[in-house]
């Protein structure tokens, strides 16, 4: 387990230097998004590593959109904060994904299967079942 934690700490660190690069500034909520869906690719690249990558970022895309929907639901429209608002873009549902950015996700997961290909192939597969 202590590999999932090492794994959610980048991909929150990652996915808030994104949101940093692309509106200038981000949340607490977008490092526990980030965390989550790098633990979750992580986890997919694991045990489906035959999978074709194509598929793989399909799969990340989709984990992604799910994981923004559902702290977006909490974050934005539970508690308010307002963090962001895809109410401008087509097809968005209830202000918290749209397909455009799910399109981003996709290009987003190529690089991130790589790099959990990379952490898997660091830590070997025998240590990961330990830790």
């Amino acid at each position: 387990m202590k590999i999932y934690s090492v794994v959610f700490a980048i991909g929150g660190i990652l996915y808030s230097l994104m949101e940093i690069m692309w509106r200038g500034y981000t949340h607490i909520s977008m490092a526990i998004a980030g965390g989550v869906c790098l633990a979750g690719m992580f986890c997919i690249e694991r045990h489906f590593r035959n999978m074709r990558l194509l598929i793989k970022c399909i799969l990340g895309a989709l984990l992604i959109t799910a994981v923004e929907f559902s702290i977006g639901c909490v974050v934005n429209r539970g508690m308010g904060l307002s963090v962001w608002d895809y109410s401008d873009r087509p097809f968005n549902i209830m202000g918290q994904i749209c397909p455009l950015f799910t399109a981003v996700w996709f290009l987003v997961s190529v690089p991130a299967f790589f790099l959990c290909r990379g952490m898997n192939k660091m830590i070997g597969d025998s240590d990961a079942d330990k830790q």
